[in-house]
């Protein structure tokens, strides 16, 4: 793309954003701590339910991320950070341009400040299909994409959680999809992963369901 900031047009995105990853439950990373085991691989994943790039309507589009990293990402104390993302076959030309934009850090907003701090080499993108399953009541989340990765998660609950409620956080310090969202826990059913050198299985450990809302350039 040969876009720079200064003419990216406005732009708005808002949807669901999940993650399944290495460390325990809660995943430290959240609260800005080192991940549980010293490094730290997870699959991302984002579904966009209102998204507009310009004139370009984003809504229903999935992106997914592969990352792996060592050491605390907040502090900008890591290193060997990795990642490798999948963009929804669906979108068209001009979609595709925009999805590259926004989730690449060129069209601002807080995907630049995250992608600036996290500095991953990139191993790979593709444009493939991705599945994408959220429950109305944030009682689970899936997504897929098939034969390469499997990421799900079910809420987090326990006998002293009232029955239909979910776990929750306010005012993370390492919110991954920027300040002022509430962060809903969760245990991933499924966390595996075989595609541009990442290769994993995590099930039963971390997951979590953040929701986003960025507004750029």
């Amino acid at each position: 793309m040969s876009e720079t900031t200064a003419t990216v047009p406005r732009w708005h995105t808002a949807g669901d954003w999940f993650d399944t990853c290495r460390c325990d439950v809660p995943c430290p990373c959240s609260f800005a701590q080192p991940p549980t085991y010293g490094r730290c691989d997870g699959v991302l994943v984002w579904h966009i339910r209102d998204g507009r790039y310009g004139d370009v309507p984003l809504d229903g589009l999935n992106v997914l991320m592969l990352g792996s990293f060592v050491g605390n990402v907040w502090a900008e104390e890591h290193t060997d950070a990795y990642a490798a993302v999948f963009l929804d076959e669906r979108a068209d030309e001009a979609q595709r341009g925009a999805l590259q934009m926004i989730f690449g850090g060129q069209a601002g907003s807080w995907p630049a400040q995250f992608g600036e701090m996290f500095g991953a080499e990139m191993r790979g993108m593709d444009f493939a299909p991705i599945e994408f399953e959220m429950a109305d009541d944030l009682s689970s989340w899936r997504a897929s994409v098939p034969g390469r990765v499997e990421a799900s998660g079910e809420a987090l609950t326990g006998p002293t959680t009232p029955e239909g409620a979910r776990v929750q956080s306010t005012n993370l310090p390492g919110s991954e999809t920027g300040p002022g969202q509430v962060v809903t826990w969760g245990r991933a059913t499924a966390d595996r992963a075989d595609a541009f050198g990442f290769q994993w299985n995590w099930d039963g450990r971390s997951s979590k369901h953040i929701p986003f809302d960025w507004t750029g350039p």
